[in-house]
């Protein structure tokens, strides 16, 4: 096994397009459990430790560009009320020394279904910043994953930053696993309030081949929503329609039995996951609509 250990981003590019099959590596915290297990043994191994702006945070006027290598203890210390969604899914990621480590840009290179940062960013609608020596682009998050394990991604590319919209509204995560801490997830759900264009988006992860929406039940409760009046009236969601949207989240799964849990109860999870971190968000938005009027 080589190792390449670029100095800047340039360097870091041209080495991919010479060494397509090189394994960048940052964190380290989810190639190198691979290699220690020899469930991988690439044939070049590209350290980006070097390259400081990846580990770098920009905060827009209306969004947030996330270096790829910005541990989650950055997020969760400086981005918690930009990003909240994601900070919430940082601290649940296995322990203090991890979170110092691992970043969002290994969770997406890696594209596990059972990765942290999946549900959230699905549900704040992120965009992917990708490049090689070709050119740059920008891959929205719902087209990412494309398969077990794989993402879209072109052999000679490398993920440089996400790209991810301030919460205009309340967002909220939720992690079942077999344990407290230093767990893989069994499931995961991530959900997001967009009031400014009265939509909800939903991420459910470990519980299908790829991290998935929840679109039906997006559509479902979208509708309920306008159809009601609750966006302005803020009122109490019914009891009737958090159990069909949670009854959505659970159909849009599609998950295996493995060591740590069966398929019927990830599915159920999900359900569960749903209508409570629903009932969480919602709560969080009247209270933020009674206090404006208070205010007014």
């Amino acid at each position: 096994m080589d190792f390449l250990r670029p100095a800047s981003w340039e360097e870091a590019l041209a080495a991919k397009a010479e060494h397509p099959t090189a394994v960048p590596i940052a964190g380290g915290t989810d190639v190198m459990v691979e290699i220690n297990f020899d469930h991988r043994r690439p044939e070049y191994l590209m350290d980006l430790n070097r390259i400081g702006d990846l580990s770098e945070w920009e905060v827009g006027e209306d969004s947030v560009r996330l270096g790829a290598s910005v541990p989650y203890t950055g997020i969760m210390e400086n981005l918690s009320t930009e990003l909240p969604g994601l900070a919430l899914a940082s601290h649940t990621v296995a322990s203090p020394q991890i979170r110092n480590r691992g970043g969002v840009g290994g969770n997406l290179g890696t594209a596990s279904p059972a990765g942290d940062a999946h549900p959230a960013l699905l549900a704040a609608g992120a965009e992917v910043e990708v490049e090689s020596v070709r050119g740059k682009r920008l891959i929205p998050i719902d087209e990412f994953y494309t398969g077990v394990k794989r993402n879209a991604l072109e052999p000679d590319e490398l993920i440089r930053a996400v790209h991810v919209k301030k919460a205009d509204g309340p967002q909220q995560f939720s992690k079942v696993g077999t344990r407290n801490a230093m767990v893989i997830a069994v499931c995961a759900f991530g959900l997001a309030l967009h009031p400014e264009t009265r939509t909800v988006r939903t991420g459910i992860g470990s519980a299908a081949p790829t991290p998935v929406r929840a679109k039906a039940a997006e559509e479902f409760l979208n509708a309920a929503l306008a159809e009601g009046g609750f966006w302005d009236n803020g009122k109490i969601i019914t009891p009737s329609v958090a159990k069909q949207f949670a009854d959505l989240c659970s159909a849009a799964c599609n998950p295996i039995d493995d060591v740590r849990g069966t398929a019927s109860y990830r599915r159920h999870a999900v359900g569960v996951m749903a209508r409570r971190t629903l009932t969480w968000t919602w709560e969080s938005y009247r209270g933020a609509r009674h206090t404006e009027e208070g205010a007014a």
